[in-house]
């Protein structure tokens, strides 16, 4: 296959961050031909691809272009605006490169690609790499909608992965945690999945298990960072036109999993930001779903 001599002149970003139109960035390369004269004033067809990992490696996004040249053989093109073939340009993680630029190009403007070269993409745009990445590099955000609910806390892992907690975007009326007060040793106040699997007699895990697969009901301290980062959740909430989290009129209690007895469960209350408990018979605490990804 034919080489193609490019050089990239520049890489800008053309749109603001969290505008509507699509993220976009200029790339410039210069066309000749297998003589290695330049191909002037001529429109071309070009296939681009963005590939991660290496120069062979798997293509995250493919669009095509139909630029032309100027009188010294130049091409400007913006990425991001052509025919997508494939991904989304603005899905990009910006963060797990790197990245090459891979183009391939017709000099009769069809696209029967006879000429190709790639070329690293040594840096990224800083406001690509932030539109993707977040704050602190983080793709994801606090109040973000996701997996069906809003994200209320973020973390990396020791995985070098984002993981984090989602809050249902509804919540039950009261019900009770058991119907018959028993102890399942539900005791964990980090845990909430392994205290939503022990609890037996309980409307609230039925409740729980009607949210599908994933759900279950938050420890005590997953609630409590819930009400830490209640400010991004009550925003998001409120423009989904969801329920928002209850403060007032009472109740504006939640049960979490976590047990304090054979009789008594933890409960959240986000009135007083206190944590108390409460008969698990009781039917005034309310439900809310969380999962974790």
């Amino acid at each position: 296959m034919k080489k193609i001599y490019s050089l990239v002149v520049g890489l800008l970003l053309t749109a603001s961050v969290w505008a509507q139109a699509p993220q976009k960035m200029s790339y410039q390369a210069v066309i000749r031909n297998s003589s290695n004269a330049l191909i002037t004033s001529t429109p071309v067809g070009m296939q681009i691809s963005i590939l991660q990992g290496s120069s062979t490696g798997t293509a995250v996004y493919v669009e095509t272009q139909t630029p032309s040249t100027n009188a010294n053989g130049l091409v400007s093109l913006e990425i991001g605006t052509g025919t997508v073939i494939t991904g989304t340009f603005s899905a990009i993680n910006w963060a797990t490169g790197p990245y090459f630029i891979k183009t391939e190009t017709d000099p009769t403007g069809g696209t029967a690609y006879t000429i190709s070269g790639t070329n690293e993409l040594m840096s990224v745009p800083y406001a690509l790499f932030s539109a993707n990445a977040g704050v602190g590099g983080f793709t994801h955000y606090l109040g973000e909608p996701y997996l069906g609910g809003i994200i209320y806390y973020l973390y990396k892992g020791s995985d070098g992965l984002e993981h984090g907690l989602i809050v249902a975007p509804t919540q039950s009326t009261s019900l009770a945690w058991q119907t018959s007060p028993t102890l399942v040793n539900a005791n964990r106040t980090e845990d909430g999945v392994y205290n939503t699997t022990l609890m037996t007699g309980s409307p609230v895990k039925t409740y729980i298990t009607s949210l599908g697969a994933g759900w279950y009901l938050p420890s005590i301290d997953e609630l409590t960072k819930l009400w830490d980062n209640r400010y991004d959740v009550q925003k998001a909430l409120r423009t989904g036109g969801y329920t928002l989290l209850s403060y007032n009129p009472y109740p504006s209690n939640y049960w979490s999993s976590t047990e304090y007895d054979a009789t008594d469960a933890l409960v959240f209350d986000f009135t007083t930001c206190a944590i108390g408990t409460n008969g698990k018979t009781s039917s005034f605490q309310y439900v809310r779903g969380v999962r974790a990804f």
